[in-house]
């Protein structure tokens, strides 16, 4: 039964080299290491993991993994290697285990006698849908080499855009997280120091302190109760939005917000656009893009939108007007949508409309970023500054009896 070796060596130039490799004997992989003019140093059974056999416990194959490995794959197709040879290739030097382990089945299941795309939908968790029609269109194409370039473009808009996105909702949760931290425990351990300290004095109070005194009391006796509050209003938002009937309210409210829903629109349009050009020109039907477009879609008002435009298509109508009157769609798309399958290069128009969504939505991203830091400060200003002056009021007050 093959081993996994770990070896260690030195290229023609004297660089120092490892990695592992699949052999019966460690003489195997010696031999195979001096073929590829490498010097051995060190070769050594790889040691089992005792966990590799939890799934839970193996690290997840990230999509920047599967960026690099359609670029790579996408290379040596084009240089005329062997499609078996190109994912022995990949698997040796993959460093990620789980990711590894999946290739191998891969490359087996190939060898087996199944095509790459059916291999590829043994691993739904790695490989999405339209990553196995995008590959099942290039291989019945012979333009495998095409696609996968294709795709990791693609791929790499898209993961772009999840940054962008990211990178904008990702301060406010922080300063409101930030922000209640700190309320708390000025509210459970500073407040009640002064309240001790006022109580002795025996004076009389201004209504604010006597607000900020009150919260304080309410908060001690009922922090478990609002501790487990929270975690309950979570986990119910998120039973909610594992519903079919709450998602559907979620998607539609997040979609109406002012701010928020303007950028998620625009984010969904490029979505759309790219993924639909990247698929028309890769050789998927018509119908195929828009089902597969509209269940990665990520939001169910545009998921509900794109299946009526498939619909649409179906019973003979254009792609433009069923998206018009979805209502989630600017009607300019719908009109740029309109000119491209009229001059029939919908996949170029869809690629520009997407080029300059992209960039709208880096605009969105800039003005929110803009106007959300300002409105944190002043947040946390009022929040944090209105109950220390709270506290120190009484403070003033006395000192100026005094004098």
């Amino acid at each position: 039964m093959p081993t996994i070796y770990e070896w260690k060596g030195k290229n023609p130039k004297g660089r120092k080299v490892k990695g592992e490799m699949e052999a019966e004997t460690s003489e195997q992989v010696k031999q195979s290491l001096q073929r590829r003019k490498i010097t051995p140093t060190k070769v050594k059974k790889k040691p089992k993991n005792l966990f590799e056999n939890i799934e839970f416990l193996q690290p997840k194959v990230k999509e920047s993994e599967v960026i690099i490995f359609s670029r790579q794959f996408s290379t040596m197709i084009d240089a005329g290697l062997p499609l078996l040879q190109c994912l022995d290739i990949l698997q040796s030097q993959q460093e990620n285990p789980t990711f590894k382990k999946n290739l191998k089945k891969i490359k087996e299941s190939v060898e087996s006698g199944e095509t790459f795309a059916d291999s590829l939908k043994k691993f739904p968790k790695v490989f999405n849908e339209l990553f196995i029609n995008m590959v099942a269109a290039g291989e019945a194409g012979g333009i495998l080499d095409i696609i996968l370039k294709r795709l990791s473009a693609y791929m790499e808009k898209m993961a772009k855009l999840k940054r962008q996105v990211k990178g904008a909702m990702t301060y406010p949760i922080i300063t409101i997280i930030v922000a209640v931290i700190v309320v708390s425990i000025i509210l459970v351990f500073v407040i009640p120091v002064f309240s001790d300290m006022f109580t002795d004095f025996g004076a009389t109070l201004p209504a604010p302190t006597l607000m900020v005194m009150a919260l304080s009391d309410f908060v001690i006796g009922n922090i478990v109760y609002i501790i487990g509050g929270i975690f309950g209003g979570l986990f119910f938002i998120r039973r909610t939005y594992a519903t079919q009937k709450g998602r559907i309210f979620m998607d539609d409210m997040f979609l109406r917000l002012p701010v928020i829903g303007i950028l998620i629109r625009k984010v969904a349009v490029a979505k759309f656009t790219r993924t639909t050009s990247t698929m028309l020109s890769s050789g998927v039907s018509i119908l195929e893009t828009l089902d597969i477009v509209a269940k990665t879609s990520g939001n169910k008002i545009i998921e509900f939108a794109i299946q009526d435009v498939k619909t649409g298509i179906s019973e003979g109508r254009s792609m433009a007007d069923p998206l018009l009157e979805s209502g989630v769609f600017p009607s300019m798309v719908c009109s740029m949508i309109a000119v491209g399958e009229s001059t029939g290069a919908l996949d170029t128009m869809m690629e520009k409309i997407a080029d300059f969504y992209d960039d709208e939505v880096d605009q969105a991203v800039k003005n929110l970023t803009d106007m959300i830091e300002p409105f944190m400060l002043v947040f946390l200003g009022v929040i944090v500054g209105g109950l220390v002056i709270s506290m120190y009021l009484p403070i003033f007050t006395m000192a100026g009896a005094i004098s």
